[in-house]
């Protein structure tokens, strides 16, 4: 019994380690323009641990054969038989006769590359799942989480094969933690400085950065894993706010479900809505709008374009636009409203077939849709209507000028909808008046909702200050909303949220302006702001920032994205618990 325990951990840190160095030799052989004569001992070397990959699979089905299911048994196998098919191919020791390929990569290598990437992260996120047994706290493990990504995004988009003319260190970091952060704000054009394993890799961050580092590890790591230990559901069940233990599992399935649902939906759509005569081939097509509707989802704002949806034979793609309009809204409002609304639907059509069949005379409507979604949605929607009306009103001598009704009322409705963190443009932003860029400011500054893939202050947060102004207006004691009462913690972390966003802006804004004395201020501001609430939007500055800005404007991408409360949590400890409390004082406020 005691040796194959041994067996089992050496087996399982071998397929780590040959996971590690089998991705490190794609790495190598797909990220670096190798000398003739380094390319087929790369090109061996990378076949060789393929091989030694299998065996390792190999090995540990035979150790662990009998307490395996059947599926995980097949699953196995699969593997197994995969990763030998690949190695066979790629040592030329048979062929399937197939010319065509993906993303300038033969396809019978790319599917073996791309089992290979997916091995190294199910290997990767079961190691993480040990990072509860850590003496760190869920708020720190969020952050590091990030930061992780970042730095490896950092490393990837360094690679001579990622760009044309290559990157600077600072220019990379900038780049990966725009992309893992779902900012959007760029130094180098994605279309013309970055190649298409560049825009790959940088899709493939953001999409990482939109859900969380956490919810792929969480999910990969248990799908083929089997399990979780209970320090890991407590410590999976702060991510994904999810209330019942039992249910984060299935929480997860659903959060990657309807991520993949949504995104595959906003790629057809996109797909038939835009002009083939656009591009070169269907295949850029195709990758277009796969980038784009990921991008939308996740409120990245990255563009294939060097202008944006502004480019000349998409900026009046006014279908497209609303495709991309409403992804990014579904993105940005965030799973708790969503999954609180699936639950309704999924009471009210189960509640309705009982009734209809007569299994059940009545059934009782539980509060689903509690106060947070209805607080968000209904924020959400007044938002839109403020924003596309003063976008209607203040640009149509501008950027509305000349469009037609169709485009204009489009082109307004996207615009209230681009600035909550999404990032994407369908005018010359240059061009915009300045009550729009002011307006712009405060959307920016409220940004998505809480849990989803978009950053800033938070409409819930926006909505409790503005309820507790009211509340104190009229002299009441307490927040009240729906027929509820909000608790005082609540109210108490939306004034801490307000005040450490104002704290990490102005900070930003003075910091930029000191580095960058040349710059407008409205252009700092501009660029701080789209920053913290991680939108992406920039009157054109980017660029221009200096060094010492860009890693300011970097480190505020990441507090806007992980929550600066969040951040001040990891940095103060809890006091310990008194048996006292002082007097109260009240303090002059007017």
């Amino acid at each position: 019994m005691l040796k194959t325990q041994n067996l089992e951990r050496i087996n399982k840190l071998l397929l780590r380690l040959l996971s590690f160095l089998t991705f490190l030799f794609l790495i190598l052989n797909f990220g670096f323009d190798l000398r003739p004569e380094l390319l087929p001992i790369a090109q061996l070397a990378y076949s060789v641990s393929i091989i030694a990959l299998a065996l390792g699979f190999a090995f540990h089905l035979l150790i662990r054969y009998s307490k395996l299911t059947t599926t995980r048994i097949l699953m196995k196998a699969i593997v197994i038989t995969l990763l030998i098919i690949g190695a066979g191919l790629r040592l030329q020791i048979w062929d399937l006769g197939i010319q065509r390929t993906i993303v300038n990569i033969e396809l019978k290598h790319f599917f073996i590359n791309l089992l290979v990437s997916l091995i190294f992260l199910v290997e990767v996120s079961k190691w993480s799942l040990s990072v509860s047994k850590l003496r760190v706290n869920p708020p720190q493990v969020f952050i590091l989480s990030f930061v992780i990504a970042i730095l490896i995004g950092t490393g990837l988009l360094s690679l001579p094969n990622a760009t044309y003319n290559g990157i600077s260190v600072v220019d990379a970091l900038f780049t990966a933690t725009s992309a893992v952060c779902v900012t959007g704000l760029i130094v180098l054009d994605t279309s013309s400085d970055f190649t298409l394993i560049g825009q790959i890799i940088i899709m493939i961050l953001f999409q990482i950065g939109g859900l969380g580092m956490m919810t792929f590890a969480s999910f990969f790591g248990f799908f083929f894993k089997g399990s979780y230990s209970l320090q890991n559901q407590l410590f999976i069940q702060d991510y994904i706010n999810e209330e019942k233990i039992g249910a984060i599992y299935f929480t997860l399935i659903k959060i990657i479900f309807f991520t993949l649902i949504v995104e595959s939906i906003a790629g057809v759509l996109i797909f038939h809505f835009t002009d083939p005569t656009l591009f070169d081939s269907n295949a850029d097509r195709i990758f277009f709008s796969i980038f784009h509707a990921i991008s939308a989802f996740c409120n990245a704002g990255f563009s294939t374009l060097s202008d944006g949806l502004y480019e000349t034979g998409f900026r009046t793609a006014y279908n497209m636009h609303l495709v991309i309009a409403f992804t990014i809204i579904l993105g940005g409002i965030g799973f708790p409203v969503v999954l609180s609304y699936y639950n309704y639907l999924r009471h009210v059509v189960i509640g309705t077939k009982k009734m209809i069949t007569g299994e059940e005379p009545y059934r009782h409507a539980p509060r689903v849709v509690n106060i947070n979604t209805k607080i968000i949605v209904n924020t959400t929607i007044i938002l839109l209507i403020v924003g596309f009306i003063s976008f209607l009103i203040s640009e149509k001598d501008s950027t509305l000028f000349g469009l037609s009704t169709y485009g204009k009322i489009v082109t307004a409705f996207f615009g209230s909808v681009t600035p909550r963190t999404a990032g994407f443009n369908t005018v010359d932003m240059s061009a915009l008046a300045l009550p729009t860029v002011l307006i712009y400011l405060i959307l920016m500054w409220i940004g998505a909702s809480p849990g989803s893939t978009g950053g800033g202050l938070k409409t819930s947060t926006f909505a409790v200050a503005v309820l507790n102004a009211f509340s104190i207006a009229k002299g009441k004691r307490r927040v009240e909303v729906y027929n509820r009462v909000l608790t005082n913690v609540t109210v108490r972390k939306a004034f801490a949220v307000i005040l450490l966003s104002f704290l990490v802006i102005g900070t930003g804004v003075f910091l930029v302006t000191l580095f960058n004395p040349q710059l407008a201020l409205i252009d700092v501001a501009f660029e701080v702001f789209s920053a913290f609430s991680t939108v992406g939007l920039s009157l054109g500055i980017t660029a221009e920032l200096s060094i010492s800005s860009k890693l300011v404007i970097s480190v505020i991408m990441l507090l806007g994205r992980v929550g600066t409360l969040t951040f001040m949590m990891t940095l103060v400890t809890k006091p310990i618990t008194q048996r006292y409390k002082y007097p109260e004082e009240s303090v002059y406020i007017t």
